[in-house]
This record gives structure tokens, C-alpha cells and sequence, in this order.
């Protein structure tokens, strides 16, 4: 009797103690593992269920100024998100177990964090930028651009800071936005409010590889999409310099970590975005950045074209539905 009644006094320490762990540990879980333990007790299944409830209610997980909600409008579709690691911005290659927490109360420190992060990964050391006495305005030498679709921003070759009024793709999003299913498409990037003309949207965030890696990368791609066990998000961006002999080769993965923009679907018609190369004074490297091209209405799903060439004649089905339709995705030797 004795016996019984002393387990009873310390059970509860450990048993609180193994919640409050599990509380950390399961934001790093993905979907499969995350409903496999929520199934092996009452406690551990509420757990699952609010982080699941967190990853709906952001796909940012906290790193841009708004939260955007994933939707699922389809019946019976057991998918309330989809999961990926994030990032703001351009990164390094990550390893395939890498894990990142989604779901979990630190999710809100990680939006304050996020306004000291870094938009340039690589810097061209003791380079300039522009020395505007009384802030950037019309006449910044930081904003002249080039008939080959390449803009100029100030960057860490300039002396303004943050708030300058020429670095508008550089503090993340800062619009109204939500993902949606499509039983076709999958999940899209859609507007949550209206978006004006020429307004900044989001930039193409992922991993920076080679161009040896993501030839590699794209043909195992290649294989797990035809059978529908992966949809891929490679962007390979060539960008013909001035001088019109050389050209420079982008290669963004965010199939593994990204930001929203990789759930912008196709549209043959070229979409209601604008795919600007953005280079900023004193960064090494350009960022793919995206600008409505019109104004886009609240509701509306967000496009643009991923190219013209299509060399599988039985590639993905394009489901854009514009009048110009083609019938299937674009396709190159990547």
C-alpha cells in the first residue's frame, strides 16, 4: 500500500516533465512522423493537433511580417498544408535530414528575428554603393536600369540603411496573401487583398546550387514526379549580360526549403507577375524578385510564365486554364 501510494506521488513530475519536451520535439516532425506519434496517447494527439493547427494558420512559420494561411476548400482531402523548411531568403545548400521547428511557440520570436536577417548571402567586399547626403530619391545612381529586364536597388555597398525608400524587395512580404487548393493544380500563392500595379510581391527564395548539382537534382526530380511522388521546384534563371555573349546562370531550389513563392503556379498567358532580376550595389549575386504586373484582384490565384520551350511533348498537363493554353508545363534541358 505503502509502495503504491509513493508512485503515485512522483509519477506526475517525469509524466509533466516528458510533455513539456514532447512539446519542443514534435515541431520538428514531419507530417508522417508528427500522426504517428500523435496516435499513442490522448496528450501527445492534442500536441499534434495544435502544431498542425500553427503550420495551417502560417506557411511562413513566423519569418515575413504577415502570416499566410494555407485554405483547403476540397471535401474529404486529408492535406490541411503543405510541408517544406522556409527561408526568406537565398541560402546555402542544406542537407537532406536537415529539420527546422514549424508549429511550436517560438514561431513568433522567429518573426522578430527575421527583420535582422540578411537579404544578401554573398557580398563583393570593398565595393560601393551610392552616398546620397540626404537620402536616396529619384536621382540615386542605385536606381538605373538596362533594356534586359535587370533593376538596381541600393545594397551593403551603400550608406542608407533598411528604411531606405530604395529597398523595396529587401523586408520580405509585405502584402495580404494566402495559399489555396486546386484538385488539379495543387496549392497556389493567392491574393489576399488587392494588389496594385507595379507592387512588390515576394522573391524566389531556395537553396543556391551549381549548375552540376542542379542538373542532378532536376533528373531525380524528374523521375519521382512521374510517378506523382514529388512536385519539384527548381527555377533556372539565364541571364544574357549586356554585352550579349555571356550569360549567367541562376540555379534556385526550393523543393526542400523556400519561401512561397514556390507554390506560384504556370500561366501560358504569362501570368499577372512580372519576373524581375534584381541586383543590388555591393551584392555579389542578383535576386529573381516579383512585381504585379497589373493590378491583381483580392481572391485571385497569382502567375507567371516559367517559359515558352517545351521538349517533352508528354510532359506535366497544364492545367492554367488561359485561353492561350498549351496544354502542358514548359520543359528544357535543364
Amino acid at each position: 500500500m505503502e509502495e503504491r501510494q509513493y508512485k503515485r506521488t512522483i509519477d506526475p513530475v517525469p509524466q509533466e516533465a516528458f510533455f513539456r519536451c514532447a512539446a519542443i520535439v514534435l515541431p520538428y516532425l514531419n507530417p508522417t512522423e508528427l500522426a504517428s506519434i500523435s496516435s499513442t496517447c490522448k496528450t501527445l494527439y492534442q500536441i499534434s493537433r495544435l502544431i498542425i493547427s500553427r503550420r495551417t494558420s502560417d506557411a511562413a512559420g513566423g519569418f515575413e511580417n504577415l502570416p499566410i494561411p494555407f485554405l483547403n476548400p476540397i471535401a474529404g482531402d486529408s492535406q490541411p498544408y503543405s510541408y517544406f523548411l522556409y527561408t526568406p531568403t537565398q541560402t546555402l545548400r542544406v542537407g537532406p535530414d536537415s529539420r527546422q521547428p514549424w508549429g511550436s511557440d517560438d514561431d513568433a520570436r522567429l518573426r522578430r528575428e527575421v527583420d535582422r536577417a540578411d537579404p544578401f548571402l554573398f557580398r563583393v567586399e570593398g565595393a560601393s554603393g551610392c552616398d546620397c547626403a540626404r537620402g536616396c530619391g529619384d536621382c540615386c545612381p542605385c536606381l538605373e536600369a538596362d533594356g534586359f529586364l535587370l533593376t538596381r536597388e541600393c545594397g551593403p555597398g551603400c550608406k542608407c540603411d533598411s528604411g531606405c525608400g530604395n529597398r523595396v524587395t529587401q523586408g520580405g512580404v509585405r502584402i495580404r496573401l494566402k495559399m489555396v487548393k486546386d484538385e488539379r493544380k495543387g496549392w497556389g500563392l493567392y491574393a489576399a487583398e488587392l494588389i496594385p500595379t507595379g507592387k512588390f510581391v515576394c522573391e524566389y527564395a531556395g537553396e543556391l546550387l551549381s549548375t552540376k548539382e542542379a542538373k542532378q537534382r532536376q533528373q531525380a526530380y524528374d523521375k519521382l514526379s512521374s510517378i506523382g511522388c514529388l512536385s519539384p521546384a527548381l527555377l533556372v534563371v539565364k541571364e544574357h549580360l549586356p554585352s550579349g555573349n555571356t550569360c549567367m546562370r541562376i540555379n534556385i531550389d526550393a523543393t526542400r526549403i523556400g519561401n512561397i513563392a514556390r507554390f506560384i503556379n504556370h500561366s501560358c498567358d504569362g501570368g499577372n507577375l512580372d519576373t524581375v532580376i534584381m541586383r543590388s550595389s555591393g551584392a555579389l549575386l542578383p535576386r529573381v524578385c516579383f512585381f504585379a504586373s497589373r493590378d491583381i484582384q483580392e481572391n485571385e490565384e497569382l502567375s507567371f510564365s516559367y517559359g515558352d520551350v517545351r521538349l517533352k511533348p508528354n510532359g506535366q498537363q497544364c492545367f492554367c486554364g488561359s485561353s492561350s493554353c498549351a496544354g502542358i508545363l514548359p520543359s528544357e534541358h535543364t
